[in-house]
Order: C-alpha cells, then structure tokens, then sequence
C-alpha cells in the first residue's frame, strides 16, 4: 500500500519528520517497508534562465537556445513557443528520468547539440499545462535543484499490511492510524451532495440479488449529462502519487474514491446496459465473459457476475467487462459499490489468476457499512470533475444485514496477558481513538463495539492487540518467564558456554559442524536395525509434516549424520567428519510429551588424514574415532575415564568387538564403535562409517568442580617399558587400569604402545607392550629404586591377570 503525505495531510495534521512518522507507523503494526520522495527526481532538475534564442536551422518549429544555469551555460534544443530571453524555467540534465519514465541523455536534434530539456509543468507532473514552458518566479536562484528552489517534497510511504488489516488499505485508514498516535482529529471528507433531477432512481433502473450469499449488500447511483474528459491536475496528481495511471474523469474519480476509503467501485455505462438494470447472480458451468483486459474468462458456478438483464458485465469484486466500460460517447454513468463476500471474491480471483486492486480489498473485506458513504463520495467528485447530474436517490439492495460483534473486555486479563497495567479509562481512550464504541460494564469490564471497517476484530484477544499496538509494543515493559534455571539438565546459565567449547574442540580436532533436521521418515528406525523393544523406535508423530521424509521427531543424531555422510559421498566427497550438537526426543508411555535428551554425536568416514606429499594414504579406523574422544574428555578435564568393550547384545548398530562404552566409574557417559555393514548399506554408503555419541547431561555432570593447579617438575622422569603375554579376550584397557589401582606413588603416567597378535605369539593369546614413567617431586630418581617399583608392578600384573612374560 502506498501513501503519500501530502494525500494524507488532507485528513489529518501532521508536523514531524517523514521518517519519525514512518518508526511510528512501524510501532503500532503497519510496517513501512520504505519512504521515497517522488520529487527526488527534481534534484538533476535545475533552475535555468534563457539567455539566447536563434532559429534551428534545420526545423523550422524548433530553436536553439542558450541557457545558464549558473555555473555554466549550456545548449538546448527547444520547441515550445513561448520560449523567449531572459525566461527562466526548469531545465532536465542528462540523467533525469520524467515521470512519463523517459531518461534524457545528451544528443543531437536535426544535428543540434541539446545537452538537456526545458520543461513545461505537464512534463515534470507539476500541472496539466503541457503546450508551454512552465515559467518560474525570476528570483529563484539560477542553478539550483528544482526541488530545493520550490521545496518541493512528498514523501510516499510504502507500507506492508497485514492482511487483517483491509481498513489500511486506504489514505483514511492510515490517516486514522496518524490521527490516534499523534492524539488529533481526523478529518473526514465531506460526502454531501445535490441531487438534480426529476426522475428518481428507482424509476430509472433497478437492482437485483440473485446471490444473496455471494453479494450481500449492493449500492447504485445514476448520473446524466456526463462529459468524458481528462481528470483535473489535483486528480491526476493524486493518482499519480501512488502509483496509478490516469484514465479519464469518471474511471480516475472510482480509483480516487477506491484510494481514499478503501472501498472498490465500478463505473457502467448506463446506456450500454440492457434494460438498464443490473442483475447479481453467479455464473453458469463454462460461461464465458470478456474482461476490460481483452482477455476471455471462462467461468464456474461459484463465480459471481454482475449482469444487466440479457448479458454479463462485469465479475464481481474483480474486474469489469469491455461491453460496458466507460467510453468518449458515454453520457449516463452507473456507480456500483458494493460489498462481496470475500471468501468468493478470493476463489474467484485466484482460479482466473486476475487479482486486482479490487479483489485485494474485497476478498480482505471491506466496510459493509462504507458502500453507501464511497458512493455518495463517488457521485460528488464525479459531478464535480464531468458536469453530470446526479439522479435523485440511490438504491442500496440489503438482503443480509451485518452486525458488529459487542466484545466484552477483561481489564485484568488485558493486563495480565500484556504485562502492563493500565487502567480501565487508558484502555478505554486508546480503542476510542481509533472509532471504537465502549462502554463501561463494572470496574474490571469494557464493552466494546468495533467499527464496521475493523472486519478483522472479534474477540477479546483482538482487542488486546490494539491496545498493545496502539500503547506502542516498544512501550511494554520486558519481562521474563518464572522458570527455574535449573530443570533436570544443564543448569540453563551454563549451557550456553559449555555447548560453545564444545563446538570449538570439536572444530579444533577437524570436525565440520553439521545441523540436521529434527524430523525424519517413519522407518529410518528400521534402517538403523533397532530391535522392537528399543525406546527409540518410540517416535513421535508430527500431525502435519512437510513431507514423508520428516513424518516423526527422530530419537537419534545418526540417521541424520549418516544421511549427510551419504550426500557428501554422492558428490565425491569420500572424506567426511562431521559432528552435531541437538536434541533427541524419546516418547516413554507414561508421559503425554517426550523427553528431550541433549546430545553430542560425530561420524568420521573416509581417509585418517588429508592427502599430502608427507602423509601417506591411509583410511580412519576405530582407534583414530576413539582418540578424538579421548582427546575432548581430556580437555575438558574429565579424568579417570575408561573405554571398555560394548556387549554383543548392546551392538544395536555398531559392529560386535569394534565398539565401546564410555564409563566413568559405573556410569555411561556415550558409545563409540563402527557402524553394521548392514547399516550403513541401508544408507547407500560404500565405505566405512565410524561414529560416537555421549550425552550432554551425563558428560557435564563429569565436569570438575574445580581445577588445581600443580607445580611444574623440578625432576627428570624415568621410565620403563613392559611386554605381557595375555589372553586374547582379555580387554587392554583392564591391564592398564591395574596399574591405576596399585596406588604407587613414583608412578606418574603409564601408556599402551604397540599391540602384537601371531606368530611367534601362542594361538589364543596377544602381546601388548606398554610404557610406566616414574618421577619423585622431592629428587632425582635412583635406576635401583625404579626398578624394584617396577617389578613388583610387572609381578602384581602377571599373577592378577595370568600373563607371561615374552620368552
């Protein structure tokens, strides 16, 4: 919607700045998306006085003149006849674009350099006199911008209604908008008018609702002795000002009218109407009906037509027809307001793809009780700007009456749903500044009657909203939900900060954060292999999913992960490590909602490192997954943390012995392993996928309270290597752990190295060669010392775990 100041300034004062206007008008719900002066054009428009004029030699109705526009003078062809020396009028630099949308340019006329265009008023739309020069007052300053010199500026205002918002769909509405938040009256123009006549109406045609429905009110008004003709400047400017082209007289004042009220009209000509009547009815299966676009419709019976008493023309609250359009010829116009039923209005325009000003009002709905108001409007400015006779009377055909509702307005629950607290006479002054009727029932209740152009208001909450708007929402005081800030999980003030680490670590160990969707298909749970008593094939149903392909809320970050992994691969992006950082939802049966479970997961897939000239190729492995956790837990601080085997019967979707838990002490904290063949084949991945997950609850609950810090050593370390012979079967990480429980004092830090199966190792049995450093805080070390501890660790370790050293 377009609205200039100056068209609005009819109807309401206004003395603060455009912009300010504009936030205003922002505030109370009708964005202004921009504000142009549509004079600014103006600016390469400079003031310029004639200094020569000598005869073109080329043309004989054309001269060349000489111009100064102050610092310089220029050439210009001319060819308006009253150009003279010593006049001064506007002259267009190359650059200008005109309203007509012509961007002038330096050329040549019949060889003469003109390096411009002196105007008439007509062709910078400043009057309708276009055969000569516009002349301007001699002491305006040569040179300057046209539009500094005259000070001309009308800022229009581009604003994006709302579609609840029908009533600012016009210079009124929003001036009404104006009026309330700068605390002014409105003025409403003046409707009154003189009927001429001896013949009244009624007498002259009739009006007929077949599709009461469809069309429940219809207004009509005559005029005779019309003169067709071009509007009057202030017409066409007004026009102009937001966009819309001018016609003629009668067509200009329906979309004046449609501008200035928001009501749409059409205008017949009353002698091309057979039986002079008018006829509401809907259309039959496949009419056809010709449009004022030229264009064939071809109807449906849910379409409504306004007919005369043999024909179709026009369909109603859309378009009109070009066998009744005003014409030169056209002496007696009939005026239609009428109000539509916006649900057909809306069918209809978008089953023909015609959607037009009219149809944008009517299927938002208009003022049911404004057809008769835009009528008597209509007929005024048509008998001002033509000459015609308005006819006595008007017909206004009512079959179904609407009535406002009468809302009744809790002031206590207005304040307890906004979070304000205004009084019941502040509420009451806010929604009667914009024409709303209230009453007071008792201290805590309002009854409110809305004006009938408020379509979009009809219950208690709409009321609400406009005294929020109105009161200014930027105006509304801040205030934040009573929720514990600790609810089961994270405590909410640190999860912000600990989900950031984690993201940076993870980004630091190569890791390329992915974000997923929360939804997906139905069977990707049967894609993963979970068996049926697993809660995460508890899914919960989303009751309108865009597609199949996001039916249920997913109880996993894999499949999602895997998913992403699968598309890189399509396009031939082999080496994947990803990780993401989002919630799963687990239904449980006894719980109406589900359980929203924060988790961090990351899939690794391809090769171990980036292809250089100094690495050589190689694949990512279980160990190459593992030690990315490691290296997270161990950041974060978290010690004591230990990796053991994953039960066959826990392998869901992870291959049996290449999958781990993750405990510290007797908790869980994730799972790391390698994806099923199976698995990943469901998901059309060729190679191997590894994958971890841990939860976030569990993982900062981990977390040391606090940190201590150790001085630096002030000793060398000593250490010590070691080769057992175990069982096959025996986990690793059970020896290393031993060594933890033996409480040696000297002992610093001991690691696994190198891990040996075959010959010449007994069948059944693994060599696993691990290294113990040794370090007092107090002196150097003795070797006899360090190796007595470390025999008797080697000792403790062959008898807890029947090994054997290597022969």
């Amino acid at each position: 919607m377009k609205a200039s100041l100056s068209w609005l300034k009819v109807y309401v004062d206004n003395d603060i700045h455009a912009q300010e206007l504009a936030d205003a008008l922002t505030m109370v719900g009708l964005e202004v998306d921009g504000v142009i002066d549509r004079y600014a054009f103006l600016a390469t428009v400079r003031v310029a006085r004639v200094l020569e004029v000598k005869p073109h030699p080329n043309a004989d109705k054309l001269t060349v003149c000489r111009v100064s526009i102050g610092t310089r003078e220029v050439q210009v062809v001319c060819g308006a006849p009253n150009v003279k020396p010593d006049l001064v009028a506007p002259l267009a630099l190359p650059g200008t674009v005109l309203p007509n949308g012509l961007e002038l340019s330096c050329n040549k006329i019949r060889g003469e350099v003109s390096e411009g265009m002196l105007c008439s008023a007509a062709e910078l739309a400043l009057g309708d006199q276009a055969q000569n020069l516009m002349a301007l007052d001699p002491a305006l300053p040569i040179g300057e911008p046209l539009n500094q010199a005259m000070q001309l500026a009308d800022p229009v205002f581009e604003i994006d209604l709302t579609p609840n918002r029908p009533d600012c769909l016009s210079i009124v509405g929003i001036a009404r908008e104006i009026a309330a938040i700068r605390e002014t009256e409105l003025r409403i123009p003046d409707q009154s008018i003189e009927e001429q006549g001896e013949r009244r109406i009624e007498a002259l045609t009739s009006i007929t609702i077949d599709a009461p429905s469809h069309c429940p009110r219809y207004t009509a008004r005559l005029l005779t002795d019309v003169k067709i003709g071009p509007s009057p400047f202030w017409l066409q400017d007004k026009l102009i000002s937001v966009g819309l082209r001018p016609i003629n007289n009668i067509v200009d004042v329906t979309n004046f009218v449609m501008m200035e009220t928001g009501q749409p009209l059409h205008a017949f000509d009353f002698d091309l109407l057979a039986e002079n009547r008018i006829v509401v009815r809907t259309a039959q299966q496949g009419e056809k009906f010709t449009t004022l676009d030229g264009k064939e419709r071809v109807l449906d019976p849910e379409m409504l037509m306004i007919c005369d008493g043999a024909k179709p023309v026009a369909i109603g609250g859309v378009m009109g027809g070009a066998n009744s359009e005003i014409n030169t010829g056209t002496t007696r116009v009939l005026i239609e307001s009428a109000y539509f039923d916006p649900v057909s209005i809306r069918k209809t325009a978008k089953k023909l793809s015609l959607g037009t000003d009219a149809s944008h009002r009517f299927e938002r709905g208009v003022d049911p009780d404004g057809t008769l108001k835009a009528l008597d409007r209509a007929a005024q400015l048509m008998q001002q700007v033509s000459g015609g006779k308005i006819a006595p009377g008007a017909i206004d055909a009512h079959p179904q009456k609407i009535t406002p509702p009468s809302i009744h307005l809790s002031i206590t629950q207005t304040n307890r749903l906004l979070g304000t607290d205004f009084t019941q006479d502040r509420m009451a002054a806010l929604l009667q500044s914009i024409d709303f009727k209230v009453n007071k029932n008792t201290l805590d209740e309002l009854q409110v009657q809305p004006p009938s152009f408020r379509v979009d208001v009809t219950r208690p909450e709409d009321l609400m909203e406009e005294i929020a708007r109105l009161s200014g929402y930027n105006n509304i005081p801040t205030t934040f939900p009573m929720i514990p800030s600790h609810g089961g999980g994270i405590e909410l003030a640190k999860q912000v900060p600990f989900k950031a680490l984690l993201k940076d670590l993870m980004t630091g160990l190569g890791f390329s954060e992915a974000i997923t969707y929360s939804f997906i298909h139905k069977g990707t749970v049967d894609r993963l292999a979970l068996p049926a008593d697993d809660p995460r094939r508890g899914t919960l149903t989303i009751l309108n999913p865009l597609s199949e392909d996001q039916a249920v809320m997913r109880t996993s970050l894999l499949p999602g992960l895997l998913e992403a992994t699968q598309r890189n691969q399509a396009q031939k992006n082999m080496d994947v490590k990803l990780f993401e950082l989002g919630k799963v939802f687990i239904v449980k049966a006894d719980e109406e909602l589900p359980t929203e479970i924060e988790t961090l997961a990351g899939i690794w897939s391809g090769a171990r490192h980036v292809d250089t000239w100094l690495n050589q190729k190689a694949d990512c492995d279980f160990y190459d997954t593992k030690g990315s956790v490691e290296t997270l837990i161990e950041t974060l601080k978290i010690n004591d943390v230990r990796f053991t085997q994953l039960p066959k019967d826990q392998c869901l979707y992870f291959k049996p012995g290449h999958a781990a838990q993750i405990m510290r002490d007797d908790t869980c904290i994730g799972l790391v392993g390698q994806i099923r063949a199976d698995v990943i084949d469901a998901f059309q991945i060729k190679q191997n996928v590894f994958f971890y997950e841990l939860e976030l609850a569990g993982l900062h609950a981990q977390l040391p309270a606090n940190l201590q810090f150790r001085t630096l050593p002030r000793f060398p370390a000593a250490s010590r290597d070691v080769t057992l012979i175990i069982d096959q079967g025996l986990e690793t990480q059970t020896v290393l752990n031993g060594i933890g429980k033996y409480k040696e004092a000297l002992v610093e830090s001991w690691s696994l190295f190198d891990v040996f199966e075959g010959e010449p190792i007994p069948s059944g049995k693994k060599s696993i060669s691990f290294r113990i450093v040794y370090r007092s805080a107090e002196k150097t070390l003795e070797d006899e010392q360090v190796n007595d501890i470390h025999k008797r660790i080697t000792d403790r370790l062959i008898r807890e775990f029947d090994a054997a050293l290597p022969a």
